[in-house]
């Protein structure tokens, strides 16, 4: 199989600007919903796939999101020019439904994730409003499509030996995204 097989991407993975300022992607994960639900609110699943940072599942309740992206593939890859190591996010439940949603206030906007069953899978589907600008649009469209990819091989019981690195897939992705979002 050639690089170009290897990394295609499915045309239904991709995010799509669903609204001004909003991005919304899914996913089919395996099931059962219960176990989606722990990659989203435990602190160590969640870190395998996003962001580590112990959450009270209680709306109102802040926590802080901690990513270390270089830790999500092995080997990591080259992190491109103004990413740290170690970046984080104050931020704030705002909606509850265990286990079926989940919203956030995130920087200036919010995240919602909805779960629901498909027979043994679950459709996750999240939705990021209140995205700045559309560089802002293409980083974070590139980082969710490459985040929830990773969280569905982790849920599939795959390791985190990447067909391509995080930073690789993450800056393909990006001018994908580019290429796909009208200026």
């Amino acid at each position: 199989m050639n690089q170009a097989t290897t990394l295609a991407t499915p045309e239904a993975d991709y995010g799509f600007v669903s609204a001004p300022q909003t991005v919304r992607i899914q996913r089919l994960l395996p099931g059962p919903i219960e176990r989606i639900w722990s990659y989203l609110t435990e602190s160590e699943l969640r870190r395998q796939w996003l962001a580590a940072g112990d959450m009270q599942l209680q709306e109102g309740a802040p926590f802080e999101l901690v990513w270390r992206n270089d830790e999500l593939t092995d080997p990591p890859g080259q992190r491109p020019e103004g990413f740290g190591e170690e970046h984080r996010m104050q931020s704030r439940i705002t909606e509850l439904d265990p286990p079926h949603r989940l919203a956030f206030a995130w920087g200036e906007g919010d995240v919602t994730i909805d779960l629901e069953r498909k027979g043994d899978q679950v459709l996750l589907t999240l939705v990021h409003r209140g995205i700045s600008d559309r560089a802002n649009l293409l980083m974070i469209g590139a980082g969710w499509h490459l985040h929830l990819d990773i969280l569905v091989r982790r849920a599939n019981g795959e390791t985190a030996q990447a067909q391509e690195t995080f930073w690789d897939g993450w800056t393909r992705l990006r001018a994908e995204y580019d290429r796909r979002i009208p200026a």
